[in-house]
């Protein structure tokens, strides 16, 4: 992964606090940015938006922009992805990605983990006969669904270019194995006049990394690290529940008030409306392991997922149908940083070094961390009765026994941390 200063802006993505939901409510959207490969074509060339081409088209400007328009794609050559895309590393493919799971992970383990998950036979038992249940209901969050994210995931690059100084950024998408780059996403004033003269910094997130960079012992960590995490957004546990409240993460994968029609909020953001435009009858509460939410949200994930911002806002109920997908969102989110914080990954695997403003906020490598990465308003709380840095400790603790990994002495807590 290429590191830079400006990661992907809060503007395009944004995050509150995700709720257990053993009481019920499962509250908050979370962030993404997701993607799978695309059979994209190199002749395809959409309706140029408004200021593509504006730094093209002076000399006098220093600092251009990409000469696509969004939603139009190039066929690189070698020469161009060495030069554009630091090449292409073969250690970080499909075939690579699976075995890195399995070796972390076996299907046993991961089964046995995960017993209530949304879809099992054990959520079926529970599940039938509440207000929730479908009779029809797959196993969303199999061990296979996250076998097939983490490959499909592992053939994308992510590049996020921002001009110094603002928040505006243009995001590109490399489908590695077609050699094709994408670009989804253009704010509105990246290319205005004002801003053309301003270097663009660049983050390339090579997709393919995760679960595979660092001591064996550092990706069986970021992977129980990882799915911890989601296991505590999507937890339906209580203290008292059947085998303990630790079985039962991943139960849900949709905010329950939104799906209930408790909240009948659209989630249709008025400043990104041109661009996303929600869809008649349709709302963009929060789905999937990560609770996607927001028109700017489903949109953008569309456009790296299917090269067409259209299909997830015409149909936002694919996040929550389709396990993959979901997956997808989550790992993408996990592999990304955003300013100024680092990704989740390179907290996890080592890349991560704290500067002394962040060691000033007593911010240090390891599973704390990656709490302080997902969600900064769970500072400063260790594992106590009721915190919810208890649950997703205990499941982090839990996995990586599993895994046969000790994290004697490692900060698993955020007790003493500022947020980033």
């Amino acid at each position: 992964m290429t590191e830079g200063k400006y990661p992907f802006s809060s503007k395009v993505v944004q995050r509150s606090i995700s709720l257990a939901v053993s009481a019920a409510l499962l509250m908050t959207p979370l962030p993404a940015l997701a993607a799978d490969s695309i059979a994209a074509s190199s002749t395809a060339k959409p309706a140029k938006d408004a200021n593509a081409n504006t730094a093209q088209n002076d000399s006098a400007y220093l600092h251009k922009g990409s000469p696509l328009s969004v939603g139009e794609h190039r066929l690189l050559s070698h020469k161009d992805l060495v030069a554009d895309w630091d090449d292409i590393d073969p250690i970080y493919t499909p075939d690579k990605a699976i075995e890195a799971v399995k070796t972390a992970l076996p299907e046993q383990d991961f089964e046995e983990l995960f017993p209530y998950r949304l879809g099992s036979a054990e959520w079926h038992k529970v599940a039938k006969g509440k207000e929730y249940y479908k009779e029809d209901q797959a196993d969303y969050f199999s061990y296979d669904n996250l076998i097939k994210a983490v490959a499909d995931v592992s053939n994308l690059k992510i590049k996020i270019s921002t001009r110094k100084g603002t928040t505006e950024q243009e995001i590109h998408r490399l489908d590695k194995e077609a050699r094709v780059e994408t670009l989804v996403m253009r704010s509105a004033k990246f290319n205005a006049k004002e801003n053309l003269n301003k270097e663009i910094e660049t983050v390339i997130v090579d997709c393919g990394t995760f679960l595979k960079e660092g001591f064996k012992r550092d990706r069986k960590r970021e992977l129980a690290a990882f799915l911890a995490n989601l296991s505590h957004e999507t937890g339906g546990g209580w203290a008292t529940a059947p085998g303990g409240p630790l079985r039962w993460g991943l139960f849900w994968n949709e905010n329950i008030a939104g799906r209930t029609g408790q909240n009948m909020s659209t989630f249709v953001d008025p400043a990104s409306r041109y661009e996303y435009p929600g869809a008649r009858g349709k709302r963009y509460y929060g789905r999937g392991p990560i609770m996607l939410s927001w028109n700017f949200n489903y949109g953008l994930f569309s456009s790296i997922i299917y090269g067409d911002k259209s299909v997830l806002l015409k149909h936002p109920e694919i996040v929550a149908q389709d396990g993959k997908i979901g997956y997808m969102t989550a790992i993408l989110f996990w592999m990304t940083p955003q300013a100024p914080k680092p990704s989740a990954h390179d907290v996890m695997v080592g890349r991560w070094k704290p500067n002394e403003a962040e060691k000033a906020k007593g911010l240090k490598a390891g599973f704390g961390a990656s709490i302080m990465v997902l969600n900064g308003l769970e500072a400063n709380l260790g594992e106590t009765e009721g915190s919810p840095v208890q649950r997703r400790a205990g499941h982090y603790r839990e996995i990586t026994a599993r895994m046969d990994v000790d994290i004697t002495g490692e900060k698993v807590d955020t007790l003493g941390m500022e947020p980033f």
